[in-house]
């Protein structure tokens, strides 16, 4: 007998309030080092924090990358998978990864013309510090996050059993996580692509053979809403999906996913 998987099953929802408490460890870490950096000399301090910084993304990775292929294996389990299967781990990102998306996240602190400043660069320090370590705090969490996500999907293409995966949201998720999640299990074994923005703690849920893919109660309602409000309207879908669940959606908007 076929078994059923959903984007909100107990262990999906399990698995994603572990990414969301290793995040918030993460977070509490980050703003840690901001002790780091030291107004009176960037040049100096900043290279300091990148690497520590580049520390701690790399250990929290490893961590977040653990709990996927935890999940995986939970999940191929109770699917009743007989064959055996070794998770492949996804590798943290590279130094080189984690210091371009920290650079563009400490750019606007930099000393600049004023003829040639952006407003945001043109800010008193101490603002530009808190706006530099909201982005970097952010960078870092889609930076852990995806490593997961990553190890869930490449597992579910080298996977035999593995035929699709599916995108699970909060309720609470912005409108474009909402959209995609909408869509069901259409994500193929070799589909590599997982759009994802700062802060977006979706998860990847496996589907195997002789599963069913069911979405949850809220995907339903997501999907019913763009049905009805957006999907006739090419090209101007994601507004109109936006401002519909705004009037129609039961679950809190935009919250915290």
């Amino acid at each position: 007998m076929a078994t059923t998987v959903s984007d909100s099953s107990d262990d999906a929802d399990r698995y994603r309030a572990a990414q969301v408490g290793l995040t918030r460890l993460l977070v509490r870490d980050v703003r840690g080092l901001r002790r780091l950096i030291l107004p009176s000399r960037l040049r100096e301090s900043v290279p300091d924090w990148l690497a520590a910084m580049n520390t701690i993304v790399g250990q929290y990775a490893r961590t977040s990358a653990a709990l996927a292929a935890d999940f995986y294996d939970a999940q191929r389990e109770a699917a009743g998978v007989p064959s055996p299967f070794t998770v492949p781990v996804a590798d943290p990102p590279s130094d080189e990864q984690t210091e371009a998306s920290l650079r563009w996240a400490t750019k606007d602190l930099w000393p600049r013309d004023p003829d040639e400043a952006t407003p945001a660069q043109l800010q008193p320090m101490d603002v530009r510090l808190a706006q530099a370590e909201k982005k970097a705090e952010q960078v870092a969490q889609k930076l852990v996050t995806d490593t997961g996500r990553g190890t869930v999907r490449e597992a579910v293409r080298q996977d035999r059993q593995a035929t699709a995966w599916a995108r699970a949201a909060a309720r609470g998720a912005c409108a474009f996580c909402k959209l995609l999640a909408a869509r069901g299990a259409v994500y193929k074994r070799d589909t590599a692509d997982f759009r994802a923005h700062d802060g977006c703690h979706c998860g990847v849920v496996p589907v195997f053979k002789g599963q069913r893919f069911e979405l949850s109660d809220h995907a339903k309602e997501w999907e019913r809403i763009y049905r009805e409000f957006a999907a006739p309207h090419s090209g101007d879908q994601l507004r109109l999906f936006r401002r519909a669940l705004a009037e129609h959606d039961s679950n809190p908007l935009p919250g915290s996913n």
